[in-house]
């Protein structure tokens, strides 16, 4: 696993195999997922809508944006709305504006309430257009400056002016008093052709009458995420972590899997394969405890990641591979008369397999059947025995524990002269009752040998 590419068939295999832990996981990431939705109250969006009238380029929209959610705007929209316990600051993150097709800016309030959703929505465009007519005017600090305003009154000033410089001029018919009272009247128009065109080129005039497009909303809904929402993406992302999860630990998962691996970590010869009929519960350890009750109810006591038992031949298939095995141990050690097999205790596939050698046995060589742990190997020290046999299943051990079961087995004055790998494999629907007694009798020899016997 650690060196294949990530395939659908990994991931469906994790969803079978699985299937009750992802559906806990998924049940306690929806309930993380309401637990989020009573600690956030729910809120509420309502948005208004301004029009921009003239011609608009999309930098200018983006500054109109700006200006929508600037304090300038937003201060002035809580002095007006006055809410207890909600500041400036606090405002001005509720608050958000966009651009629309049309040249509209569309203005959008979240609060706790529907009502109060609609009222600061309706409050901040209104405060916008204000602020921008203030702009265009030219009036937006605290001094009048000289606006579009201001000039009109400035140019009345100066015609009344030259009125009054026209009436005070010679009313005689000479030609310098026709002149200065014609020089005067010039100015006038000229003053008023200028001042008209400047209205006229002045964008700011065309640009000065927004309009906000009705009040806003009431929306109907709670602003997302809502706790339908917040529910829903609490079962993912713990489903999705848990499948991700286990892909990582697969990934890095350095259980031996090949034959010639599992030889060499041991340091001796592998002597074949056996085949042990079951299904994937066959690797499934014999802990007891209220730990291993609730492994067994999640499903979790049983390796997701190995790979689905093929179908067995038959039986006089199996125990041809019992025998050929037998026959190199013997080829092996010729003059033994007696030895040790060592088989993990949480190995129910390689149990069963020692236990059929041993069943089978013909006392060339006998067998004597010992468990031990492989975190804390301990092999009994050497009696009659001229060395031990190793049984285990492929893809169960690291490299460091089979290492840790051999220095076991040399600290027992035992040296290891091969190891058998099991496989569990599914027995045919054809499979007569004598095949289940062979199971059965495997199982007792196990345990017989387990004490010292020898078979």
């Amino acid at each position: 696993m650690s060196d294949d590419t990530i395939r659908l068939v990994t991931v469906g295999r994790i969803l079978r195999r699985r299937r009750r832990l992802l559906a806990v996981l998924v049940v306690l990431g929806a309930l993380v997922g309401y637990g989020v939705s009573v600690l956030f109250p729910p809120r509420y969006t309502a948005s208004a809508s301004v029009l921009l009238p003239g011609q608009w380029e999309q930098r200018e929209l983006v500054t109109q944006v700006e200006i929508a959610t600037s304090s300038a705007v937003v201060d002035r929209a809580a002095d007006e709305l006055r809410w207890n316990g909600v500041g400036k600051s606090e405002l001005r993150q509720r608050v958000s504006a966009e651009t629309a097709d049309g040249n509209i800016v569309k203005i959008s309030g979240t609060a706790e309430t529907p009502e109060r959703a609609q009222r600061l929505s309706d409050e901040v465009a209104q405060q916008f257009v204000t602020y921008a007519a203030r702009i265009a005017s030219g009036t937006t600090g605290g001094d009048e400056a000289a606006g579009p305003e201001e000039l009109r009154k400035q140019v009345t000033r100066t015609n009344r002016r030259i009125t009054d410089l026209a009436n005070a001029a010679d009313p005689g018919q000479t030609v310098e008093s026709v002149q200065a009272r014609t020089e005067l009247e010039k100015l006038r128009s000229a003053l008023q052709d200028a001042m008209q065109k400047l209205e006229e080129a002045d964008p700011a005039n065309n640009r000065a009458g927004m309009v906000v497009m009705g009040p806003a909303a009431r929306p109907d809904g709670e602003a997302p995420p809502t706790r339908l929402q917040l529910i829903g993406g609490g079962a993912l992302l713990f489903f999705v972590l848990a499948v991700v999860g286990h892909l990582t630990a697969a990934r890095v998962n350095r259980r031996l899997r090949s034959e010639p691996e599992i030889a060499a970590a041991l340091g001796t010869a592998l002597l074949g394969t056996v085949d042990v009929p079951g299904d994937r519960r066959a690797h499934r350890p014999k802990a007891r405890g209220a730990r291993a009750r609730f492994r067994r109810l999640l499903g979790i006591d049983v390796r997701w990641d190995l790979p689905t038992p093929r179908s067995s031949v038959d039986e006089a298939g199996r125990r041809l591979r019992y025998r050929r095995v037998r026959a190199r141990l013997r080829e092996r050690v010729p003059t033994a008369r007696r030895l040790l097999v060592v088989v993990p205790d949480d190995d129910e596939v390689a149990r069963r397999a020692a236990g059929q050698l041993a069943a089978d046995t013909e006392d060339d060589p006998g067998l004597r059947v010992v468990e031990v742990s492989v975190a804390r190997p301990m092999v009994p020290d050497r009696d009659t025995e001229s060395g031990a046999l190793v049984v285990l299943s492929a893809g169960a051990r690291t490299a460091e524990e089979l290492a840790g079961v051999a220095e076991a087995c040399a600290d027992g004055g035992h040296e290891v002269v091969g190891v058998v790998v099991a496989g569990a494999v599914r027995d045919r629907a054809t499979a007569s009752a004598g095949g289940s007694g062979a199971n059965t009798a495997a199982g007792a020899a196990v345990h017989d040998h387990a004490t010292g016997g020898v078979a």
